[in-house]
């Protein structure tokens, strides 16, 4: 009875350390050093016309939607093991393509020695967790948020811009509209302090230091986002 008992907790402590193993690998990055000279990561995807393989979300929603399981709730764990089987050994029999995408990019040349199957594994959970039609949802809702707001304003909030400024409000730094009274007629000292970086110049900021933002933004994206905060005044 010891020895049942001892082989059980054996058993589990081995799988314990198994599991951790996989969790200690980042999909996400495996996935752009593997698979991202090939296949186009983005979520929505872009498309080429001299891509050399399918968008990786169309990838994900392919197997997924193919996978034979019995249930939903089986599907995803035998999309993962579909993709540490298919990543190594390939074929036109296996693939989910269909025949003029086979033709257009060929079946996927073996990675056999090239990648791991613990790190197909987290790979292949991370596609099928992040490449979802909720996620594909929200990243083009937030797309088209993006294309209606002004050049200036999106710019500033990709660069988490609005995490220290707002519009009327004063943060870690003034807000936009200070900034733009303060510098209402000279429109190139704000360029500076977003190319330069800038302290002590609003006592509410208690020493706080605007980080430079010339190797991140180029001279074009500088001045479009010193324009938009320079006429926010006017609003």
């Amino acid at each position: 009875m010891f020895k049942i008992i001892l082989l059980g907790f054996s058993l589990l402590f081995f799988a314990g350390c198994q599991e951790k193993h996989h969790s200690d690998l980042d999909g996400k990055k495996l996935l752009e050093q593997k698979c991202s000279k090939c296949h186009n990561l983005d979520l929505p995807p872009k498309t080429f016309v001299d891509e050399k393989a399918p968008p990786m979300m169309a990838v994900a929603f392919h197997i997924h939607d193919f996978i034979k399981a019995s249930s939903e709730s089986d599907k995803i764990p035998k999309a993962i093991e579909f993709v540490k089987d298919y990543v190594v050994n390939p074929s036109a029999s296996k693939s989910f393509c269909d025949k003029a995408s086979l033709k257009s990019y060929g079946v996927m040349p073996s990675q056999k020695g090239k990648v791991t199957q613990d790190e197909l594994q987290a790979i292949a959970e991370y596609m099928f967790a992040h490449y979802t039609v909720k996620n594909m949802n929200d990243a083009q809702n937030l797309q088209n948020r993006l294309n209606k707001m002004p050049a200036g304003e999106r710019i500033a909030l990709q660069h988490n811009c609005f995490s220290c400024h707002k519009m009327n409000k004063d943060l870690v730094g003034p807000s936009f509209k200070k900034i733009a009274t303060r510098n209402k007629s000279d429109l190139s000292t704000i360029e500076s302090s977003i190319k330069n970086g800038s302290s002590k110049k609003y006592k509410h900021s208690r020493g706080a230091i605007m980080p430079a933002f010339g190797k991140k933004l180029s001279d074009k994206e500088i001045k479009t986002v010193a324009k938009w905060i320079y006429e926010s005044n006017k609003k």
